[in-house]
């Protein structure tokens, strides 16, 4: 008798493994043996970025690789290929309506469900991919790339859309190569990447698809460390709990303030300051913590912000008044 078993097939698509460390979440990204962006990680990223950004006691993200030389590599080719295939010809005119309108469908969710049975999957899962990175940038949870390798393409766009970019040191690179599979950047790489290192030099590093090594991608700020490759996930991990620490909405006001007004004319990006600080100084905590700081002026007959001491236990508690 046959005595044999077969091993069942391992699950098919990415996966992001989940670690939690107080009130930081460390997502560890396995794309397979190649490190691969896939459709299967579009809705595990949309939901870790929802629940970070629900939950109070969620103040960080760091993003990592499983691989042991690569964060992400790129997306999986053989899903970008299918989703071309099968509509009309159209030019950019027609296509910014179909993404408008995949936008639709994406937030109703019985009519995105039944539109993902169709050809129309791949358009709403690259609409909901851009939604989760814009989330990100409107959230008040600090997202850090720990870029444990390689990122190439949307492995570079996934780190630019976090914060914070720390890169290990060694043979990897960073930067965007669509150009050598005759398309552009789809995830957000050529507008993000010209607002880190400006328009020029964006321009010229995605016309060539030549990537950064770690130290030039250092010098030209498109990541904000680089250290042994032994350090990176620690110093991620250091960094993220660091600025956790601050206040989660006043860190998501920060942040709509910097990603979104700085598009704006001056005139409309500080009419947004303005009114994200209007909803800042209503807020009991603001408030509390103002008061508390009249209160140790008149004590002290001295402003604590101009004690160097109270200010250097200010930035390592995340706050005057704690």
């Amino acid at each position: 008798m046959n005595t044999s078993q077969t091993t069942p097939p391992a699950p098919k698509g990415g996966h992001i493994a989940i670690e939690t460390r107080g009130p930081v979440l460390v997502a560890h990204i396995d794309g397979g043996p190649h490190a691969l962006f896939d459709a299967s990680l579009v809705d595990q990223l949309k939901a870790l970025v929802d629940r970070a950004d629900k939950d109070p006691n969620i103040h960080a993200v760091v993003f990592t690789g499983t691989h042991p030389e690569r964060f992400l590599s790129h997306s999986d080719v053989e899903w970008l290929q299918q989703g071309g295939v099968g509509f009309p010809p159209i030019n950019t005119t027609v296509a910014g309506i179909v993404t408008r309108m995949a936008r639709t469908l994406n937030k109703v969710p019985v009519i995105r469900s039944l539109a993902r049975m169709t050809r129309l999957k791949p358009l709403l899962d690259l609409d909901q991919f851009h939604a989760t990175f814009l989330k990100m940038n409107a959230s008040g949870v600090v997202f850090v790339a720990a870029l444990n390798g390689t990122a190439l393409a949307v492995g570079a766009e996934f780190a630019m859309a976090c914060d914070l970019r720390i890169m290990a040191d060694g043979d990897h690179v960073f930067g965007l190569s669509e150009v050598l599979l005759a398309l552009t950047p789809g995830g957000g790489g050529s507008q993000r990447l010209p607002r880190l290192i400006g328009n020029q030099r964006a321009l010229l590093t995605i016309l060539d698809g030549k990537p950064f090594t770690p130290a030039e991608a250092l010098a030209l700020g498109a990541v904000d460390e680089v250290v042994p490759k032994d350090q990176v996930l620690p110093r991620a991990i250091e960094r993220a709990a660091y600025l956790s620490l601050r206040a989660k909405a006043s860190i998501g006001a920060i942040k709509r303030s910097i990603y979104f007004g700085t598009t704006l004319s001056l005139e409309d990006g500080l009419q947004l300051e303005h009114a994200e600080f209007l909803v800042r100084d209503q807020d009991p905590e603001a408030q509390r913590r103002m008061l508390a700081y009249i209160a140790e002026t008149k004590a002290t007959g001295e402003l604590p912000l101009m004690n160097r001491a109270s200010y250097a236990h200010a930035l390592k508690a995340g706050g005057l008044g704690l």
